[in-house]
């Protein structure tokens, strides 16, 4: 099929993917995958885990980022689709699993956008000063600006992704640039007046205690996202050339990123002082305090919060792919599979995203301390996502005896051949269920670990439940047998 000289795809086809627009390059992809892995938060919560958190980030960008980017790399690069890492696990394990690991991935999403949300929400309040860190436990505050910045994000990627990337390249540009300001300001006050943390070998490496086991889930997760660009394969311009490029270079950026940011708020203020939440603003602040330039913190907690905006809007944008090629595939409800006359974009499934987001957003809020609140929306979020990177790693294996891999000269393929992809893809796979499991241990200073464990178990299955009676409702409504 021919397609129009700009690159998007023909606005004449009856196949809804065909009528995508092809809107993103290289710099789009680059600031993308910053939005949307990179987050402050993480770098909160390592701070606020200690020193120990240095050596964790170490382990998770060689055992988990670099395996997870050589598996994103070479799958996109051989199944540049719309769809991504749902269209992967479908070729290799059939239509059922396909469907699991794309639900999971899609749904995933109700119980992170808020965890982001309230997140983004408690940063944004630094950016009327000093002050405003009151604002970081006011629930009416939290929840307005919450909703605000998922309304902005929903409103401009169904408008259109050559105007909702400018959202997520504003994100990773928002975002690197107030992290990179928090490490200047560490790195001088360090030479100036040294460091109120005492930094060591002893104390750099993991202290395993039930905070660092619940813990390391998150370091995880944090270095996931890679593979969210992908699901939009069929908007991105040379989606085997500008996919791993954009991987690796932001892959770099990130791990770096991650582990200056998490010594610099150390340097700045002790690990017991630091807000989960809030803790880097709450460090630029003191670092800017001390300077003398106060109007730092007040930037940098004004750039994060488009920052986190892009970073809302770019897993708007990836997540609602999923639902939407499934909808094409008929086990969801159609109307997942529609596209906007105008803006063709898949409206119908970033919708339904942000109003289920929403309401869990409200829900979290009931009869639950912020904090509380906070870490249960993480922890079912990374169990949830973590089941569809289970068959990702998987699929790697399965997918290497195909002919496509020695005869596609634009693959890019895990180095060693097939013992490379299954020492790769088997290490990531182990870290990816370590994670899951450890994601079950409740925190040390949860005040019910039993009821907290069951409302997280209680929630994963019945999200689950909901996926697979929609599956056999499409599978029926098809006139087919299940795929086993």
């Amino acid at each position: 099929m021919s397609r129009p000289a700009n690159g998007s795809s023909d606005p004449n086809s009856s196949n809804p993917i065909g009528q995508l627009r092809k809107e993103m390059a290289f710099w789009d992809v680059l600031l993308f995958n910053i939005a949307t892995v990179l987050g402050p938060r993480w770098i909160a919560a390592a701070a606020h885990n200690g020193t120990s958190s240095i050596s964790l980030w170490i382990i998770a960008a060689l055992f988990f980022f670099v395996p997870s980017a050589l598996v994103i790399n070479e799958l996109s690069s051989r199944f540049p689709h719309e769809g991504g890492l749902y269209v992967w696990s479908k070729e290799a394990f059939g239509d059922f699993h396909g469907f699991v690991a794309g639900w999971c991935y899609w749904i995933y999403t109700v119980f992170y956008f808020p965890g982001l949300l309230l997140a983004s929400a408690s940063m944004s309040a630094y950016g009327i000063g000093e002050s405003g860190a009151r604002l970081e436990h006011d629930r009416a505050f939290l929840l307005l600006v919450s909703l605000g910045l998922l309304l902005v994000a929903v409103v401009l990627n169904i408008i259109g992704l050559n105007i909702g990337k400018w959202l997520q390249n504003a994100g990773g540009a928002c975002t690197y640039l107030p992290l990179s300001l928090l490490v200047g300001v560490a790195g001088l006050l360090w030479l100036r007046q040294g460091s109120v943390t005492h930094f060591s070998l002893h104390n750099m490496m993991p202290a395993w205690n039930w905070d660092t086991v619940n813990f390391w889930s998150q370091i995880a997760f944090a270095f996931t996202g890679l593979e969210l660009v992908s699901a939009m394969s069929g908007e991105v311009r040379d989606p085997q050339r500008t996919l791993p490029r954009a991987v690796y270079s932001a892959g770099v950026l990130i791990a770096a990123m991650y582990i200056a940011g998490t010594l610099a708020v150390l340097v700045l203020v002790p690990a017991g002082e630091v807000s989960v939440t809030s803790g880097v603003f709450h460090a630029i602040t003191v670092g800017s305090m001390v300077l003398k330039v106060g109007f730092f913190g007040i930037l940098a907690a004004m750039l994060v919060t488009v920052g986190n905006a892009g970073g809302v809007g770019s897993t708007v944008a990836g997540i609602a792919r999923v639902p939407f090629v499934v909808g094409i595939d008929r086990y969801l409800p159609a109307a997942f599979g529609k596209i906007h006359r105008r803006w063709k974009t898949p409206y119908v499934s970033i919708l339904v995203q942000a109003i289920i987001s929403g309401l869990i957003l409200l829900i979290s809020q009931v009869n639950e301390t912020t904090r509380g609140a906070y870490q249960f929306l993480v922890d079912a979020a990374i169990i949830l996502y973590f089941i569809p990177f289970l068959y990702m790693f998987a699929a790697a294996i399965k997918l290497v005896k195909l002919p496509d891999r020695r005869e596609n000269a634009q693959a890019v393929l895990i180095p060693g051949g097939k013992p490379g992809v299954w020492v790769i893809s088997s290490l990531g796979f182990a870290i990816v269920l370590i994670g899951i499991i450890v994601s079950l241990v409740p925190p040390g200073d949860a005040s019910d670990k039993f009821g907290f464990e069951m409302k997280l178990v209680g929630g994963t299955v019945l999200a689950l439940a909901i996926g697979l009676l929609l599956y056999f409702r499409g599978v029926h409504a098809k006139g087919a047998q299940p795929a086993r």
